[in-house]
């Protein structure tokens, strides 16, 4: 009865070990494959490997690289053979209202998801990592890690996100210091040409942010157009997937909310925060009083302006990630879980 005990303790507290990194490694996991589910499976596969080989665990790195090397294994399987996660960018150019066609959607496995922030930063830590984490899974950061050959993003992510030294990266790799310079100074002049860095939009939504966020959802269920498009970059996109249609500049925009989009006059937002950025979920009405999911928006802000409005619109698959119902009914009130 002690023995049964004590296995009953030990495997607790190895249980516990193993939880206290799921965020970080959530986080990891979703910076490499792009997918807040496909991360969920990395780690859950992570966990499932490292409890039934931790007796072999020799402890001569800690738990946590340990555990690292296994979601980095686990990872690159997962994504040989597919391609790049993407964003409706990536297909080709801006349409104009005009010649506008939704067009039919692409499958889930096409596109660069958004990811609940408390699935991938940890609550608690020290503030300048904590600030790392965040802009390290911005929509535009992790975008870029997609143009990456794996084990290059593997090793970006180490070294620049996470601060591993070329030594321990070599040493999880299994590889050389040599090599992961030479995959490093290559990843990094990719990155380049994309342009984001982690420095990119701050490390938080600063007070001028949340002012402009206030004004945006109280001019968007006032549907006051007029005031929306003020708010936008002059270089501002839209664009919404599951469909490849994106659009460019206020008066575009401007345009598909008096067109296409005027069925979205009347409509609810309730704020969240996606991938360290400012978010709303935004709920369209029925016409009986009643609010239907219809997309979660996830806003880049740059100089005070909307540069980037990302309207996912796979509600079915997007809302339910985030704790948020599917339908409102006349009054009810909603925060994301």
């Amino acid at each position: 009865m002690t023995e049964l005990v004590a296995g009953a303790a030990a495997e607790g507290e190895l249980e516990s070990m193993l939880e206290k990194h799921r965020v970080e490694l959530t986080g990891y996991c979703y910076r490499m494959l792009g997918s807040a589910f496909d991360a969920e499976d990395a780690v859950q596969e992570t966990m499932v490997r490292a409890w039934k080989s931790y007796d072999k665990f020799e402890g001569r790195s800690s738990l946590r690289s340990w555990l690292y090397r296994i979601a980095t294994n686990v990872s690159l399987t997962m994504l040989e053979g597919r391609g790049k996660r993407a964003r409706p960018m990536d297909f080709g150019p801006a349409a104009t209202v005009e010649t506008a066609t939704l067009g039919e959607p692409h499958g889930e496995a096409t596109w660069l998801q958004p990811i609940p922030d408390a699935w991938a930063i940890p609550a608690e830590g020290d503030p300048a990592e904590l600030a790392v984490a965040r802009e390290s899974i911005r929509l535009a950061f992790v975008a870029a890690l997609q143009h990456l050959p794996a084990r290059q993003r593997a090793v970006l992510i180490l070294r620049e996100v996470l601060q591993w030294s070329a030594a321990e990266t070599a040493e999880l790799l299994g590889s050389t210091v040599a090599s992961v310079n030479s995959a490093l100074q290559r990843a990094r002049a990719t990155l380049a040409d994309q342009q984001p860095t982690l420095a990119e939009g701050g490390t938080a939504v600063a007070q001028d942010q949340e002012e402009l966020l206030r004004r945006f959802a109280d001019a968007f269920e006032r549907y006051d157009v007029e005031s929306i498009v003020t708010m936008l970059h002059e270089d501002a996109v839209l664009s919404m997937p599951p469909y490849e249609l994106w659009l460019q500049g206020p008066a575009e925009i401007g345009k598909w909310y008096v067109g296409p989009g005027k069925p979205c006059e009347g409509s609810r937002l309730v704020p969240i925060m996606a991938n360290g950025m400012p978010a709303f979920a935004q709920y369209r009405p029925n016409g009986d009083g009643s609010h239907e999911a219809w997309a979660l928006q996830v806003l880049e802000i740059t100089d005070g302006k909307i540069t980037h409005q990302n309207a996912f619109l796979d509600t079915a698959t997007m809302f339910p990630l985030f704790g948020l119902p599917l339908h409102l009914e006349p009054g009810e009130q909603v925060t994301a879980s």
